[in-house]
């Protein structure tokens, strides 16, 4: 395993307890999301295995090195990225991956080469000598998780990397992730967008209020809510109000206005699909579609955490 956590709790001053008998593992060369609420414990979590805090209680092993006892060897073994790009502007993006390397204790002729594989590897050759302050976010965001990667880690942190990037550069970022895999390197990835886990991760854990309260892979997930989802879309986009209005008394139902769909909980499947036909054909509404799906991870994380309160 990669990463192990056994049994690990984290107070801090004042008795606030961040972390409560936490346990999971992480399969090397697999990607594990790490989802949960702000305030859930999951940079608490990343902090600890990435030796920036020591647990209170329990264990935590990275790459097989204790946490606690073989910091400096834990440290050797990871790349991390913060939610903010950290490089300097001035700087051109192959400069910053020298200088990462030469912090890292790398002679200069090795860092230089390993920028230039480096640059390669993420399709960075066009924009490797210009300043990263010229840099769109999606390009920054390559370059820091690049210098990430700069001395090989065995295990890499990426703590939501793709905050506040288009959907294009974030589509891109997860092709890079997934390709870490074949590289035999372990991530675990935080992140608040659901459809990245569902997407990327191999495994999922969802911590709430410091414990953890589900894992699995993501239909594992998915089979916990028990039920599927009917969706309707109606032609006119007009309709929606009224379609919204048919399913007022459903609980959980949900109206997407920008998405053109209503979708409700079937726990019946077929026949709560039969009872909105016939609800539809009340109305005298047109549909679009109409269809039986799984839930999605969004449904599912709102199912394991209900009425949560985010700090």
């Amino acid at each position: 395993m990669a990463i192990e956590l056994h049994n690990v709790g984290k107070t801090f001053s004042g008795n606030v307890t961040a972390l409560r008998d936490v346990s999971f593992q992480v399969p090397t060369g697999s990607v594990c999301a790490l989802l949960g609420h702000n305030g859930a414990g999951k940079t608490t979590v990343v902090k600890i295995l990435s030796t920036l805090l020591r647990p209170t209680a329990g264990q935590a092993l990275v790459a097989g090195y204790d946490v606690a006892r073989q910091p400096g060897k834990v440290r050797a073994s990871i790349g991390l990225t913060g939610q903010e790009a950290a490089l300097d502007g001035a700087l051109t993006g192959r400069e910053n991956l020298v200088l990462f390397g030469r912090l890292r204790g790398m002679r200069r002729a090795d860092a230089r080469r390993r920028a230039a594989e480096l640059i390669e590897q993420f399709d960075m050759n066009h924009a490797a000598d210009r300043r990263v302050g010229t840099y769109s976010g999606g390009m920054r965001r390559r370059i820091d998780i690049a210098a990430a990667l700069v001395d090989e880690p065995r295990v890499l942190f990426l703590d939501e990397p793709t905050t506040g990037l288009d959907p294009r550069s974030r589509r891109d970022l997860w092709a890079l992730v997934s390709g870490l895999k074949e590289q035999d390197i372990t991530v675990l990835l935080t992140t608040q967008y659901l459809e990245e886990a569902d997407v990327l991760s191999d495994s999922i854990v969802i911590l709430d209020g410091g414990q953890v309260i589900a894992s699995g892979t993501a239909d594992d997930l998915k089979r916990l809510v028990g039920y599927s989802y009917c969706e309707l879309s109606p032609v006119n986009p007009a309709d929606m109000p009224q379609l919204a209005a048919a399913v007022a008394d459903i609980e959980d139902a949900e109206i997407d206005y920008s998405a053109n769909t209503v979708a409700v909980p079937a726990p019946n499947g077929v026949a709560t699909l039969v009872e909105m036909l016939r609800r539809v054909e009340t109305l005298g509404i047109e549909l679009h579609d109409i269809s039986l799906r799984k839930p999605s991870l969004d449904e599912v994380f709102l199912h394991l955490t209900p009425g949560t309160v985010t700090v």
